[in-house]
């Protein structure tokens, strides 16, 4: 298991007006930093990949995602960052990180909309196929999928007996997966969260999609969990890395693995 147990996750909508500029000041300023502060280990940003153009899961559809109203919408950018525990990021929390930004700092976290945060920790981690030629230590890859979610009390151990001696083996021999984590929450509407690391959105689409198809032991199981879950707006998310932006030499193995 990794040293970068503690992962806050932050989703997020920007409106087209103004984005260039966001995502800008985001990428030049506001992730380094992160990055810098004490205790973090890694910061990353990500940009959701739409329907369209990605490849749909088999039970996407099935997926039921919660109502209520309370809960923020955003969906559109995903933030990351990773300490050696949740704690470091209840000292200063994130409200209060950004309430000690400077005035264009705090003027571009208004143009966000749809705002949800969940601070989490690792509850388990496996290393995939890939993890072993990653030159990136424990920073997220560039493409993830990451679900987060309730579970319905009375299916909770159901539920983690499925990850431990199923899904999170199986990712263990995915062809394109660098690793998969498990997450717990510490704040945050969900309660639960999984982030499945792929060399690029082509591995991710070419090997994860088929995941049941090769195991079809599995598909029963698999379709019985779908049911006592209920997903945040917009999850599970797949989506692009943009800052650290992706080296050539990854921008290269993403084209040789899409053909």
């Amino acid at each position: 298991m990794g040293t970068d147990r503690g992962i806050w996750i932050t989703w997020y909508d920007v409106d087209e007006i103004g984005r260039d500029d966001y995502l800008r000041w985001v990428h030049d300023t506001y992730m380094p930093a992160l990055a810098r502060m004490p205790g973090v280990l890694w910061a990353a940003h990500y940009a959701s990949v739409p329907k369209g153009a990605r490849r749909a899961s088999a039970r996407e559809n099935a997926v039921r995602r919660t109502d209520d109203p309370a809960v923020a919408t955003g969906s559109q950018y995903i933030l990351l960052a990773g300490a050696e525990h949740a704690h470091v990021f209840g000292n200063p929390s994130p409200s209060e990180l950004h309430a000690t930004l400077p005035d264009e700092g705090r003027k571009m976290l208004a143009a966000r909309s749809g705002v949800r945060i969940n601070i989490m920790v690792e509850a388990g981690r496996i290393d995939g196929p890939e993890a072993q030629g990653y030159r990136h230590g424990m920073a997220p890859a560039p493409c993830i999928q990451l679900g987060s979610f309730n579970c319905t009390p009375a299916h909770e151990e159901e539920v983690l007996a499925w990850y431990t001696k199923w899904r999170m083996p199986a990712m263990g021999m995915t062809p394109g997966c660098v690793r998969f984590r498990s997450l717990a929450s510490v704040c945050g509407w969900a309660k639960h969260a999984v982030m499945y690391e792929f060399l690029s959105l082509e591995a991710r689409n070419a090997h994860f999609v088929t995941h049941d198809d090769a195991h079809p032991e599995m598909k029963a199981v698999s379709d019985r969990m779908v049911q006592h879950l209920t997903h945040a707006p917009g999850s599970a998310s797949v989506a692009v890395r943009t800052w650290p932006p992706l080296a050539k030499a990854e921008g290269g193995r993403r084209k040789e693995e899409g053909g």
